[in-house]
């Protein structure tokens, strides 16, 4: 009689096992963008090896997994523009074409920021500061260039990328001494000349936080109320298994919609690791020394820590999916584990486990978490 009761045991369990991986292989089928496809846009960033099939794997995955695409690096000032009279457009190009040829979203990143701009735009040839006139209109021939370039292609833009401090003032930023307040007026005027059709987005890290949010609320009024046009405000996400609060995020998306602004999720990630507190955002000038306990799970996540980072993920998505008419696209920033900023920000040198897929392309218990989600909410 116990030797039937093992066996029946055995196949009870067999059996559950067969089920959990048959609903795990039909979750998979239902890509991200299929399952929040009545809820907002999915995208992720897109980088050269992708673009290029040095990674053979990234392109048909991209395509099975989301609608909207965003260049990781190639339309940053730096990149695009890296001399006073040279674009270079090539491997932007090639993004937007895959893009365009897979029916995605295309979104401009970024047009005006003070990362990843090269000096020589703030100087003159003597390398003295250029007078607020002469940065005026260099800003205006980069973005009438740039964006013109990509007319009717790229169909939204971050148009000022950070340019608010932690504490809701403007950062003191190149573009803030030499030309004043108003440089982010002028460059919202100039995307619009370059694209009226374009969405122009203003894009910030933790202005979901009310301090931020703040000075946020404020440059879009101001904006609004000198008639310039601006459609949306992306949060970026660079979040953590413990912040922001989720109380937080849901105000600041009410805030936002109360301004009539679309909201996006723009640089989405959950960062599983220790962050040191003097670089807890995302200002990428900001670096941190190496030591072994910040960096604990080089040879792989722990269950543990799986199962926050699910349930994270899910919290997250729910708060979303409760502004499903606002929020109108959540763009995670890498395709996998891997291709994650957060492997080597803020220290180089860690593994981080970031996103909803590991380094070998498959899904994580995050994912058919939000896919539960997405359904369970329909």
């Amino acid at each position: 009689m116990k030797k039937r009761s093992n066996l029946f045991t055995q196949k009870i369990a067999a059996l559950t096992a067969l089920l959990i991986a048959a609903v795990a292989c039909s979750s998979s089928d239902t890509s991200l963008k299929d399952a929040f496809a009545e809820d907002f846009l999915i995208g992720t960033a897109m980088n050269e090896p992708q673009v290029h099939g040095t990674d053979p794997e990234a392109q048909p995955f991209i395509i099975k997994q989301f609608n909207s695409l965003t260049a990781e690096n190639a339309m940053k000032w730096e990149r695009i523009h890296p001399d006073p009279n040279r674009y270079h457009f090539a491997l932007a190009d090639s993004i937007v074409a895959f893009g365009q040829q897979n029916d995605m979203f295309i979104v401009g990143h970024c047009l005006i920021w003070h990362s990843q701009t090269p000096d020589w735009v703030f100087q003159d040839s003597l390398g003295n500061p250029l007078t607020r006139e002469a940065l005026l209109e260099r800003m205006k021939d980069h973005i009438l260039t740039v964006a013109g370039h990509y007319k009717g292609k790229v169909k939204g833009w971050d148009v000022v990328n950070e340019a608010v401090d932690e504490d809701g003032s403007l950062r003191k930023s190149k573009w803030l001494s030499i030309i004043g307040e108003d440089y982010i007026q002028k460059a919202f005027e100039y995307a619009y000349e370059a694209d009226p059709e374009a969405e122009l987005y203003y894009n910030d890290y933790n202005n979901e936080l009310p301090q931020k949010l703040a000075g946020v609320e404020a440059l879009v009024k101001n904006l609004q109320q000198k008639g310039v046009k601006i459609d949306g405000v992306g949060i970026q996400g660079h979040w953590h298994l413990d912040s922001p609060d989720l109380k937080v995020l849901d105000e600041s998306i009410t805030a936002y919609a109360s301004l009539g602004m679309k909201v996006m999720i723009t640089e989405m990630e959950v960062n599983v690791l220790p962050t040191p507190p003097e670089v807890y955002g995302a200002d990428i000038s900001q670096q941190a020394a190496y030591l072994e306990k910040l960096n604990p799970y080089p040879g792989g996540l722990p269950d543990s820590v799986q199962k926050q980072l699910t349930k994270r993920y899910a919290d997250l998505f729910g708060v979303l999916l409760k502004h499903r008419n606002t929020v109108t696209r959540v763009t995670f920033w890498g395709v996998h584990d891997g291709y994650s900023w957060k492997n080597d920000w803020p220290i180089i040198g860690r593994t981080n486990y970031p996103l909803l897929f590991d380094r070998s392309y498959q899904p994580k218990p995050a994912y058919f978490a939000l896919i539960r989600e997405a359904k369970r909410q329909k």
